[in-house]
């Protein structure tokens, strides 16, 4: 609970101007008068200090900025790294998935470590890990970008992406049962259905007015 004013308990303070002068140490009921003197607020910034840190502040400025501070630090803290691994012969289906969920990692702000564990025989041609890595560098970079590149580290191949910032980021692998969605696919579907109808409304025949009603 940060202490402001009256609130400040202890007999002297150490006090700080708004700009990180100091003024030394002087009782608490003379550094309010010298804060409201000013139209400004005594606030204490370093309670455990002896003698506290007091600084003459606009606290509702003050509160603000310490606020920002607090949501910047969460957001910083929040990031997370996530791994996806692969493998030589991951098939297109499985790739999609994968991409998919490296996507969401990304969009959430987390960092993505791709690693491609070679089998057997895979072994003798550990260039082909590169191939894929490479691809996925290219298939995401509408959404990450390259924080450590592929590296070679015994029988698995890795590398790390991190996100790019969110107004640039463009995602490309939404998926339905494994299967890529191109929002383009969904404008063609909606014209070809529309020219269907254009052809089946210009293939009923007109009526005929001048027939009689039996």
């Amino acid at each position: 609970m940060t202490r402001v004013n009256e609130r400040i308990r202890a007999p002297k303070v150490r006090v700080v101007t708004p700009d990180g002068q100091q003024l030394g140490v002087m009782s608490s009921r003379e550094a309010v008068a010298k804060a409201k003197s000013i139209g400004l607020d005594l606030v204490e910034i370093a309670g455990k200090a002896d003698p506290p840190v007091c600084k003459i502040v606009d606290y509702g400025k003050y509160k603000y900025e310490q606020s920002k501070l607090k949501k910047g630090q969460k957001t910083k803290s929040s990031t997370r790294m996530k791994e996806v691994k692969f493998r030589v012969r991951t098939d297109q289906h499985d790739y999609n998935i994968k991409l998919n969920r490296a996507e969401n990692f990304l969009d959430a702000n987390h960092k993505c470590r791709f690693v491609l564990q070679f089998r057997g025989r895979e072994n003798a041609h550990k260039d082909l890990g590169f191939v894929v890595l490479n691809r996925i560098i290219e298939d995401l970079k509408t959404m990450a970008q390259v924080d450590q590149p592929p590296r070679l580290n015994g029988r698995a191949v890795a590398m790390i992406l991190s996100p790019l910032p969110a107004a640039q980021r463009k995602r490309r692998f939404q998926l339905f049962h494994g299967e890529l969605i191109d929002e383009d696919d969904f404008d063609d579907d909606f014209d070809e259905e529309k020219d269907d109808k254009d052809d089946s409304a210009s293939s009923e025949p007109a009526d005929e007015s001048g027939k009689s009603e039996s």
